[in-house]
């Protein structure tokens, strides 16, 4: 290892082997393991040397002590970005991080085909009743048949919120399989970018008003937080169903779990939770129209090794002074410029 190596870190686990493979690869880079319950005698030498963590997207299975909070990067001088393992950044303050001058990044659309397969998958179990019928078979015998009836997915209405990498992959499988129309609520992209990935731009009023199903594809973000609650579930019809696949926290599970024992909408696929995983007795566990997985979506072993190569070569871009693909904080650079010149001892790109 070369004296003046560039040094990386993360805690407990990384998305696949392929991260370690790539960043061994470069002689001059350093690779550090640290886990929850490392003792200060491990994790001190390594957080004050480190210029790059690579910090795990949950902030369930990250101890809040390896939270990226200012908390953290008092311990970590160094420190030059945050990369985050997935799409999301939950355990990541956005705004501590631009204040010191610090980047953070993510690795999105590198779960896109997984999470939107997951999504679709959700749509179809929950239109044909499948789950219903399958806990119904198991229970006892002579299933009344009539009363499990379903109905297709072709040409119906599919309302995605945040139409980004998974939300447009998600739009490009309703149309091309099911010929289902797409609407898009995304205040972030103008109506002629959502009608190029295939959506119809739309306000959220009229998304939750018009869709059959509903589809939470957007980041965990201040503006996102509960954004679907008691009204947003009370503007939905009463056939639609509601699916998230994105980050807990988005809709607020206990006016989902109003909507639901009001027969308000007609069923729920949920991935993510406030609590992850969540209790064995939540109460949105007792309905028999809500499928349930415990943030899996994008668990696929094609979705771990795209999102841990489009890391480490990202990561390795960074140390060699190259601007990100995926930055979180744009606004940062300047400051992070003359951070990195600093720490780093030379100038990186533009």
């Amino acid at each position: 290892m070369a004296p003046n190596a560039k040094r990386v870190f993360y805690v407990k686990y990384l998305s696949s082997p392929i991260y370690t493979q790539i960043i061994a690869q470069r002689p001059d880079v350093q690779l550090d393991r640290l886990e929850n319950e490392s003792p200060d005698d491990v994790a001190v030498p390594i957080l004050s040397a480190a210029h790059v963590y690579q910090a795990g997207a949950s902030r369930q299975v990250l101890a809040p002590h390896y939270h990226v909070t200012p908390a953290l990067l008092d311990r970590t001088p160094n420190l030059i970005a945050v990369s985050s393992n997935g799409a999301g950044y939950d355990p990541v303050d956005v705004d501590a991080c631009t204040a010191r001058g610090i980047i953070v990044v993510n690795q999105s659309g590198g779960n896109k085909e997984g999470v939107a397969e997951h999504a679709l998958a959700m749509m179809l179990t929950l239109s044909k009743r499948i789950i219903e019928v399958d806990r119904r078979m198991r229970a006892g015998p002579n299933i009344p048949r009539n009363n499990y009836i379903g109905r297709e997915l072709l040409n119906r209405t599919v309302g995605i919120i945040g139409i980004g990498n998974v939300g447009g992959r998600l739009a490009e499988l309703c149309r091309g399989l099911f010929n289902m129309r797409v609407l898009a609520y995304d205040p972030y992209l103008s109506a002629e970018q959502i009608t190029a990935r295939g959506g119809e731009k739309v306000e959220l009023g009229d998304l939750l008003a018009q869709a059959d199903f509903v589809s939470i594809n957007c980041p965990l973000t201040r503006d996102s937080r509960y954004m679907i609650g008691a009204r947003e579930f009370g503007l939905m019809r009463s056939d639609a169903y509601f699916v998230t696949t994105a980050r807990g926290f988005i809709h607020d599970e206990n006016a989902l779990a109003e909507a639901l024992a009001g027969k308000q909408i007609a069923g729920a696929g949920l991935d993510v939770w406030e609590q992850e995983p969540p209790p064995h007795d939540h109460k949105l566990m007792a309905f028999d129209n809500v499928l349930i997985s415990p943030h899996t979506a994008g668990a696929t072993v094609e979705s771990r090794e795209n999102m841990a190569r489009i890391a480490a070569e990202q990561v390795l871009d960074i140390l060699d002074g190259k601007r990100p693909p995926r930055l979180i904080n744009p606004d940062v650079w300047p400051a992070y410029r003359e951070r990195f010149a600093r720490i780093m001892g030379f100038n990186p790109e533009g």
